[in-house]
């Protein structure tokens, strides 16, 4: 596989004025002509080796900022959006649209934006029941996918909430810094008395009542969540107040997700956590009893290890329902998830709710040719009662094959072989490929021929 050209001007030019360089001392402090720099901080030529040996050895720059980041995602998100029936002709080559996400990434994120807008009103004259709905005929992006894209292009990783919650745990344990908050604060935790409520504050009694039928992972998890509201209230506010979202409700939505992510790095302190993963070789189980988490707690904490100078594996994690619909996503890694629909049915994490309580590995091949190691599990809710519903979901944690050797679940897998790969994709109206089995329709950038006297796998021929 030829090795792909990096191209990274936007973080050139960033790294250059924080650092209050001109492009001439920032040349010659990396050994270069002005002319050369001023075509890659352009994306006229890509990065060499040798500016990223200077720029390590001058700057003590993190060369894993270079990888893959929002530029990548954009590029991803860009050609699924082009691929949609509106844009006719052949779809612009990825070479111009990592060129448009570099050099203007406004106007790539205003397109998106555009073509948000066309999907939802599509939808809405589809469903006249949606349209009836007052509050639901503004256009743009919903508030939810308003608020996942905050965290998608943010790396998952929010530095000063992170920090601050390593901070509030100071080097203890999550239970002892619960009691220690709960007490400074004159907080009474209690068992909840309705069993359907999985947590409930009361500001006027400061009362936190918890679901007696939670798990303690469960309990601690929504003890930090409530913590994060009151204690962390300014810092909380604050993020929002840059993230300017459009609407009170992605600002409500945000919230939740920022008290989520206090809460799960207060659980799993960044320092710490990182350590351990890498002792342990990322085994989830064993991470999940040296920190009383749940497995699902662990995957996801471990694809949010971005910090700068301190980066983890980068790891793409998923959870999805038992009908494939994704309800969580994020990817440090070139494995981008499809913004509609569900996941390819040919990955692992849809065979997991066949095995419950069995880790499920894979290696997998994408249409770009990057190789990864998925591993993915059913998990579950215990029924608290005879009659109560069990929700189930399955969740896959993966890294690319040059990281596998870290992961514990790479033992005894053939990492060398083509023919263990399995082909996967990211979903199939934006696949390339021509031969999958599994296919529900056919990509939307490709011609078809219909032949009625022959039937192959497909009932039609994709054209290369």
């Amino acid at each position: 596989m030829a090795t792909q050209k990096l191209y990274a001007g936007a973080k050139l030019r960033e790294t250059r004025t924080r650092l209050g360089l001109t492009q001439k001392a920032f040349a010659e402090r990396l050994g270069v002509s002005l002319p050369y720099l001023n075509q890659m901080e352009n994306n006229h030529r890509p990065v060499s080796s040798a500016v990223i040996l200077a720029l390590v050895q001058e700057f003590n720059f993190d060369v894993s900022e270079l990888a893959v980041g929002e530029g990548e995602r954009m590029v991803t998100d860009l050609s699924e959006a082009l691929a949609d029936p509106l844009f006719q002709g052949k779809p612009p080559p990825q070479v111009d649209l990592r060129l448009v996400a570099s050099n203007a990434p406004q106007v790539a994120r205003a397109f998106l934006r555009l073509h948000h807008a066309y999907r939802q009103a599509n939808e809405r004259l589809a469903s006249l029941d949606a349209a009836l709905d007052q509050d639901e005929m503004r256009p743009g992006a919903s508030p939810w996918d308003e608020v996942r894209d905050f965290f998608h292009y943010c790396d998952n990783y929010i530095d000063a909430v992170d920090r601050a919650a390593e901070h509030f745990v100071d080097g203890q344990s999550a239970d002892h810094a619960i009691a220690r908050a709960s007490e400074s604060l004159d907080l009474r935790i209690r068992n909840a008395d309705d069993p359907q409520i999985t947590r409930a504050y009361d500001p006027e009694t400061q009362v936190l009542s918890l679901s007696p039928d939670a798990s303690e992972a469960t309990r601690r998890f929504q003890a930090l969540h409530q913590i994060a509201l009151i204690a962390q209230e300014d810092l909380i506010e604050a993020t929002l107040d840059l993230a300017r979202f459009h609407s009170d409700t992605a600002r409500d939505i945000a919230k939740i997700g920022l008290a989520n992510y206090f809460a799960g790095a207060a659980l799993l302190p960044y320092d710490h956590f990182l350590n351990a993963a890498r002792n342990d070789r990322h085994d989830l189980e064993r991470l999940a009893r040296r920190f009383g988490a749940s497995l699902e707690q662990v995957a996801h904490r471990l694809s949010t290890l971005q910090r700068p100078g301190a980066k983890g594996v980068p790891f793409f994690f998923v959870r999805v329902d038992q009908a494939g619909t994704i309800t969580k996503r994020h990817s440090a890694t070139r494995l981008q998830f499809a913004r509609y629909g569900g996941a390819c049915p040919l990955w692992n994490v849809h065979a997991a709710f066949e095995t419950p309580g069995r880790f499920l590995r894979q290696l997998a091949e994408t249409p770009d040719g990057v190789r990864y190691l998925s591993v993915a599990r059913e998990i579950s809710s215990g029924a608290p009662a005879f009659r109560a519903p069990v929700r189930r979901f399955a969740i896959a944690l993966g890294c690319e094959i040059s990281h596998a050797s870290e992961m514990v679940y790479a033992d005894g897998l053939d990492l060398s072989a083509p023919e263990t790969f399995d082909p996967i994709g990211i979903s199939c109206r934006i696949c390339a490929r021509t031969q999958c089995h599994q296919r529900s329709v056919p990509p939307l950038e490709s011609a078809l021929t219909i032949r009625h006297n022959r039937r192959d796998i497909l009932p039609y021929e994709v054209e290369e």
